[in-house]
C-alpha cells in the first residue's frame, strides 16, 4: 500500500507540474511542451528532487510518446502527400538532408561513433508539425501558399523522419556499420513503412463500417488504439522504434471517414499521458550539465546548426516561390520540438551518448522551438505594413 501512495503521490506532482508548466509557457506566448519540460527539470533530481525516473512514470511516459506520434499521424493523410506539389517536396526532403549531415558533422567532429553521430543527427532532422500549424492558425496565413507549403513540406519532413529513425535506431541494435548491413537496415525500414504506408490506408477506408460494428460506441477510438499498440509492437519487434509503427497507425487511421471523431476522443487521452512523457524528459535534463562556458558554446553551436540546418535546406527547397516566401517557409520549418526530443530521449535509453549530449540535445529542441514562433510572425507582420 505504501509503495501505491508513493507512485500517486509522484505521478500527481509530475501531472500537476506539467499543467502549471504548460500555463506559464503558454501565457508567455512559448509553446505548452516547453513549460512541461521545464517543469520535470525543476521537480527532477537535479532540481527539488521530488520526482525521479521510475517504472510507473517511465510506462505512462512511454505510451504518452506513442500516443503523441499516433496523433501527428493522424493528422497525416497518406493522400495529402499526393497533393502537396513539388515544391513541398523540395522543402521537406532538403530540410531532412542539411540538417541530418550538418548534424552528423558536428557529432563525427566531437568524436562519437559514426552509428551514434548517425543518432545524432537523427535529433536535428524533424520540425514539429503541431507548433508550426498552430503558429499559422494564429496568423491567419495557414491557406496561404507559404503555409500550405510548410504544412505540406512538413508531413513529408515527418515520413522521411520516422524513417531515418528507423534506419539509425535498426543499426545500433545491430551494433555496428557496414555496407551489406546498412543497405540491410534500409531496406528493410523502407519495406516496414512501405508496406504500411500502401496497404493501411486503403484497408482502413474499406474497414470504415466495421469499427462502429461493435456494440460499444466508442469502438472507432478503441480499434484503431488496438491497432496502434499492434503497429508499434512490431516496429519494436523487428529493430525499429515503436513510435515508427504508431506513426504509420495514425497515418493509417487518418483515411477511416471517423477520422475528425477518432481525432476529438484522443484528445482526452492524450491531456493526460503525453505531459508525463515531456515531464519525464525534463527530469532526465541534469541541469549542471548546461552549466559552464563550454556547455554554453556548445548549445549555442547546436542551435545554430539546427536553425541554419532548416533555415537554407527549406529556404532552397522553397526558391522559386522568391526569396521572401522561402524565408517564410524556412523559418516556418525551424522549430523542432516534439519529435526531436523524443529522438534524445531513445537515444538515451539506448546507451547512444553521455547525459551531457541528452541535455544539450533537449536544449536545442526547445530553443528552436521558442525563436522560431516570434521570428514567423514579425516576418508576417513585416509583409502585413
Amino acid at each position: 500500500m505504501h509503495d501505491v501512495t508513493h507512485v500517486l503521490i509522484v505521478l500527481f506532482v509530475a501531472y500537476v507540474g506539467a499543467q502549471l508548466g504548460a500555463e506559464v509557457a503558454q501565457r508567455l506566448r512559448m509553446p505548452a511542451v516547453v513549460g512541461e519540460i521545464c517543469a520535470g527539470m525543476a521537480l527532477g533530481p537535479s532540481g527539488l528532487g521530488w520526482v525521479a525516473s521510475g517504472e510507473s512514470l517511465d510506462t505512462l511516459a512511454e505510451l504518452g510518446a506513442v500516443l503523441l506520434l499516433f496523433s501527428v499521424g493522424l493528422e497525416t493523410r497518406a493522400s495529402d502527400l499526393r497533393r502537396v506539389g513539388r515544391v513541398a517536396t523540395y522543402v521537406g526532403v532538403a530540410g531532412v538532408a542539411l540538417p541530418f549531415a550538418l548534424g552528423v558533422g558536428w557529432a563525427i567532429s566531437a568524436r562519437f561513433g559514426t552509428a551514434a553521430a548517425m543518432f545524432v543527427g537523427a535529433a536535428f532532422v524533424a520540425t514539429s508539425a503541431g507548433i508550426t500549424a498552430r503558429v499559422l492558425a494564429e496568423l491567419g496565413i495557414v491557406d496561404r501558399l507559404e503555409g500550405r507549403v510548410i504544412l505540406g513540406a512538413a508531413v513529408i519532413d515527418d515520413i522521411l523522419a520516422m524513417l531515418l529513425l528507423g534506419v539509425v535506431t535498426a543499426l545500433l541494435r545491430g551494433g555496428g556499420v557496414n555496407a551489406i548491413g546498412l543497405a540491410l537496415v534500409l531496406l528493410q525500414a523502407v519495406a516496414f513503412v512501405a508496406v504500411v504506408l500502401l496497404v493501411g490506408p486503403p484497408a482502413m477506408r474499406r474497414a470504415s463500417p466495421y469499427l462502429e460494428a461493435p456494440v460499444n460506441p466508442l469502438s472507432p477510438l478503441t480499434l484503431v488504439l488496438a491497432g496502434c499498440l499492434g503497429l508499434a509492437a512490431a516496429a519494436s519487434q523487428i529493430g525499429l522504434a515503436a513510435i515508427i509503427g504508431a506513426f504509420l497507425a495514425g497515418v493509417a487511421a487518418a483515411e477511416t471517414s471517423q477520422r475528425h471523431t477518432i481525432e476529438l476522443q484522443t484528445r482526452p487521452i492524450m491531456a493526460f499521458l503525453v505531459p508525463f512523457f515531456f515531464v519525464a524528459t525534463g527530469t532526465k535534463v541534469v541541469l549542471g550539465h548546461l552549466a559552464g562556458p563550454h556547455a554554453v558554446l556548445t548549445l549555442l553551436l547546436i542551435t545554430a546548426i539546427g536553425i541554419i540546418g532548416k533555415l537554407a535546406g527549406c529556404g532552397l527547397g522553397a526558391a522559386s516561390l522568391g526569396m521572401r516566401s522561402a524565408l517564410v517557409v524556412g523559418v516556418g520549418m525551424v522549430p523542432r520540438g516534439e519529435v526531436g526530443i523524443i529522438v534524445a530521449s531513445l537515444g538515451l535509453a539506448a546507451g547512444v551518448f553521455a547525459d551531457e549530449t541528452y541535455a544539450l540535445l533537449i536544449a536545442m529542441s526547445l530553443l528552436t522551438s521558442v525563436v522560431a514562433p516570434p521570428a514567423l510572425r514579425a516576418l508576417v507582420d513585416r509583409e502585413r505594413t
